[in-house]
């Protein structure tokens, strides 16, 4: 393996041996190369101010993220290039995306400014449309503290014009895709230093091996979660196993049963292939973060950290998903709410790791929602997520329930099925009295804590709530793809 990095800063290549494995993006830029636009707001991923954008080559061109430097591991920028918004001064003057926001007004304290400039810069490369409901989407993980989203919203329609002219020019693009194939490599990365050592293996069977040899590692992929670890626990993670380089765990397949999701496969790869089946997988996606975290984030990664309150757990469980782990040569798989045994306590062995997500494709006459309760839309984390998913037929002209998963997070110590209501469900006519029912079941199955995001009481009472809210819209002649009410489907981080 190699002992050291490679990566494209700003257009100027670096090569790096000797830093602290956990340093962040963030304080790299900061620290070493002393490009202060990027600030330090948060540290864990939510206001933007650090937003930078990462290249690389993907398909024989170029691909560009927004992301979060704060929580980005340096060592994983391994063979990507880097631009803050250094990147955009030139002799010319300002950039469309700078000049933009100087007409119109945007920037007020200025602290934000550069991370807004950037998720502008990015959405510029990747043809996002100057309509406000792109625009909101691409901005919603930046926020201004002096509330002046008018201008930015203003700003970022002139900055998306196809006239605009912030766009990479073709010459500039040819540079950097020479520059990104002069730092690219297919061997992995081993840097011990500080006391700690960062590992990069670059094939599967390479990651396997090395973590029969050290159990104990942290396991990093997006870092939307592990990076936490390191800004607001300031945790020391001695040695750290990076699966980004692997290009087996990269993968997304469509087979004839369904879609096989890889380890470090990101929410936003993710988000065609599961919403092709299930629409509300693919809507609560787009409400997982922002842009920054769903470039980085992967799903699997959710599952993996056991989080009671995880996104994507209970509309996987109730879509019947399972998961693929791995120890050495080894695999097993088994149903996805089998995988949680208990609060912090998950069906893996010493030097095992999920090396896949299998979600199959949905059954005739099956429908599949989900409801999201949180306080805001974007970048929340959920009180309760219920996922229900009932299969029906038809008999003797009355619609009765011949199969029922459904799924809540936030309502146990675990992303917990409500067997009792499902088992009681089927074979019932799918009517109020019987729907009225089930939502008195689901007091039974779970015993909710009382926290800082919602009582026991309210989150049983929403609980049975959703399920009468998924009988009334599948009673609809047209049913809709799948609601997304204000304040009932909202959004959560991770």
């Amino acid at each position: 393996m190699r002992d050291a990095i490679e990566f494209v800063f700003n257009g100027q290549l670096r090569r790096l041996t000797d830093f602290d494995p956990n340093l962040t993006v963030l304080r790299y830029v900061r620290e070493h190369e002393r490009a202060l636009g990027s600030k330090e707001g948060c540290a864990e991923g939510d206001c933007g101010a650090c937003t930078a954008v990462v290249a690389e080559l993907a398909d024989n061109g170029l691909h560009y993220r927004a992301v979060n430097t704060c929580i980005q591991f340096l060592a994983t920028l391994d063979g990507k290039a880097l631009m803050t918004v250094e990147h955009l001064e030139s002799d010319a003057g300002l950039h469309p995306v700078q000049e933009a926001m100087a007409e119109s007004h945007a920037s007020q304290c200025g602290f934000c400014t550069p991370g807004f400039v950037m998720s502008m810069f990015a959405g510029a490369q990747n043809h996002v449309p100057p309509t406000r409901v792109a625009i909101d989407e691409m901005l919603a993980g930046n926020l201004c503290r002096c509330t002046g989203y008018t201008p930015i919203i203003h700003a970022a329609e002139k900055a998306l014009a196809p006239a605009s002219g912030a766009q990479i020019r073709e010459a500039d693009e040819v540079l950097l895709r020479q520059q990104l194939q002069a730092v690219s490599s297919q061997e992995g990365v081993s840097i011990h230093s500080h006391g700690k050592h960062f590992i990069a293996p670059a094939t599967l069977a390479e990651l396997a091996e090395i973590l029969l040899r050290a159990p104990d590692a942290t396991l990093l992929a997006g870092g939307t979660d592990v990076g936490l670890f390191v800004t607001k626990k300031h945790a020391a993670l001695e040695t750290v196993v990076y699966i980004g380089r692997v290009a087996e765990l990269a993968r997304i397949e469509d087979t004839p049963q369904g879609v096989r999701l890889a380890a470090a496969v990101t929410y936003a790869q993710a988000s065609a292939g599961l919403q092709a089946l299930y629409p509300d997988m693919g809507k609560l996606i787009s409400r997982i973060g922002a842009v920054q975290v769903r470039n980085l984030g992967t799903v699997v990664g959710n599952i993996a950290n056991g989080s009671p309150i995880g996104d994507m757990p209970p509309a996987l469980i109730a879509a019947g998903a399972r998961v693929v782990l791995r120890r050495g040569d080894a695999t097993r798989e088994l149903p996805l709410e089998a995988y949680f045994i208990a609060y912090g306590k998950q069906d893996r062995v010493p030097g095992e790791f999920i090396e896949a997500l299998l979600v199959p494709r949905p059954d005739p006459g099956g429908v599949l929602k989900v409801y999201k309760i949180s306080k805001r839309i974007d970048q929340d984390i959920s009180s309760v997520c219920g996922a229900f998913n009932l299969g029906f037929s038809e008999e003797a002209g009355e619609r009765v329930v011949k199969s029922a998963r459904i799924c809540f997070g936030g309502m146990a110590g675990t992303p917990l099925r409500a067997s009792q209501c499902e088992a009681f469900l089927v074979g019932r006519v799918w009517d109020e009295a019987t729907a009225e029912q089930a939502a008195e079941l689901l007091s039974e199955t779970y015993q909710p804590l009382n926290d800082a995001r919602a009582s026991a009481a309210y989150r049983n009472r929403v609980a049975g709530n959703l399920l009468r809210k998924f009988f009334h819209e599948t009673q609809a002649a047209d049913q809709a793809p799948l609601g997304v009410v204000h304040g009932s489907f909202q959004g959560a981080r991770r």
